[in-house]
C-alpha cells in the first residue's frame, strides 16, 4: 500500500489519508454477490457469506463465517503491552504495513474508544459460531460487534493471561472496523483480549478504524452548511433587536461551529466492491 499521510488529532487519534496507488480493491474487503448477498474476503479467501431476507426496511441478515481469518496486526507480547504505547498511532503503522487489512484510497480515522451504548458488548455481541442471524433495524443496521473467529472461553490459557493485564490496566485495546451498512463493527484484532476484558466484567477498550469523508466531499458539504448559516444569520440580524437576539445569534453560531468542526471526521459509507472479473 502507498504510504499514507497522517493528521494527528487533538486529544489523541489520527486520520490516515491513503493515496490512490492503482490497487483496485484492498485485501480485506466487502464484495457484492447480488442485491441480497455479500461476502467478506481476505485476499481470495471468503470469510463471511451473508444474505438478507424479508421485505421492507426491517430484514434479517443471515451469515456464515468461515475459518482462515488472519489479523492484520502482529502478535502483541506482554512486554509490548506494558509499555503503553500510543495505540492508535501504532495500529495505524501496522495497518499501513499489513497485507491483509482494510485500508485503501481515502481517509481513515483511528481513535480510542472506551465507552459504548448499553448492549453493544453483551446482547449485541455475536457469540454464535459459525452461523448467526442479525436483526437489522428499520433503515438498516444492527449496532453490535461481529467477531471474525470464535471467541475463546474465559478459562482458555491465553485469555487467563490477558485477564491479569485487564486487572492491571495494561491490556491492549482491541481493533474494530466500523461498517456503515451494518451500523456495527467487525472485530479485526483482539478476540482473546476482548474475551479477557469481558470475563473481568468490563467491555474492552478499543481502537476504532472508520472510513471518513474525502476532502472534496466534506468541503462541499461545508459550503452548503455555510450558505444556510449565512442566510440564518441574516434573518436574525433583520429581526428587531430584543433581549433574545444576542442569545439567538449565540445559539446559531455555536451550532454552526460544532457541525463544521465535525464534518471532516464524520463516518462515510463503507465501500462494497464488485467481484473481481474472472
Amino acid at each position: 500500500m502507498a504510504r499514507a499521510t497522517r493528521e494527528p488529532l487533538p486529544g489523541g487519534g489520527l486520520v490516515l489519508t491513503v493515496p490512490e496507488d492503482g490497487t483496485p480493491r484492498p485485501p480485506l474487503r466487502l464484495e457484492r454477490a447480488s442485491d441480497r448477498r455479500w461476502l467478506l474476503r481476505q485476499g481470495e479467501r471468503p470469510l463471511i457469506r451473508a444474505r438478507s431476507e424479508g421485505d421492507g426496511c426491517c430484514r434479517d441478515l443471515h451469515l456464515r463465517r468461515l475459518p482462515g481469518y488472519r489479523s492484520p496486526l502482529p502478535h502483541l507480547t506482554a512486554a509490548r503491552m506494558r509499555t503503553s504505547p500510543d495505540w492508535p498511532h501504532l495500529y495505524a503503522r501496522w495497518l499501513e504495513e499489513a497485507r491483509g487489512g482494510p485500508l485503501h484510497r481515502g481517509r481513515w480515522l483511528l481513535n480510542r474508544r472506551a465507552t459504548f451504548t448499553p448492549g453493544i458488548w453483551d446482547c449485541d455481541l455475536v457469540r454464535d459460531w459459525p452461523e448467526a442471524t442479525l436483526e437489522l433495524l428499520c433503515g438498516g443496521g444492527w449496532h453490535g460487534v461481529l467477531p471474525l473467529r470464535p471467541l475463546p472461553a474465559p478459562d482458555a490459557a491465553r485469555v487467563k493471561a490477558y485477564r491479569k493485564h485487564a486487572r492491571e490496566g495494561t491490556l491492549a485495546p482491541v481493533l474494530l472496523w466500523w461498517v456503515s451498512f451494518l451500523d456495527g463493527w467487525l472485530l479485526l484484532d483482539g478476540h482473546d483480549r476482548a474475551a479477557a476484558a469481558l470475563a473481568e466484567g468490563a467491555p474492552p477498550e478499543c481502537v476504532e478504524v472508520v472510513r471518513v469523508a474525502d476532502d472534496a466531499h466534506w468541503r462541499a458539504t461545508a459550503e452548503e452548511i455555510t450558505e444556510a448559516y449565512e442566510k440564518r444569520v441574516a434573518r436574525v440580524a433583520a429581526d428587531p433587536a430584543s433581549r433574545h437576539t444576542a442569545r439567538h445569534r449565540h445559539v446559531v453560531d455555536r451550532a454552526y461551529a460544532e457541525v463544521l468542526s465535525g464534518l471532516p471526521y464524520d463516518a462515510d459509507t463503507t465501500p462494497v466492491f464488485d467481484p473481481a472479473p474472472e
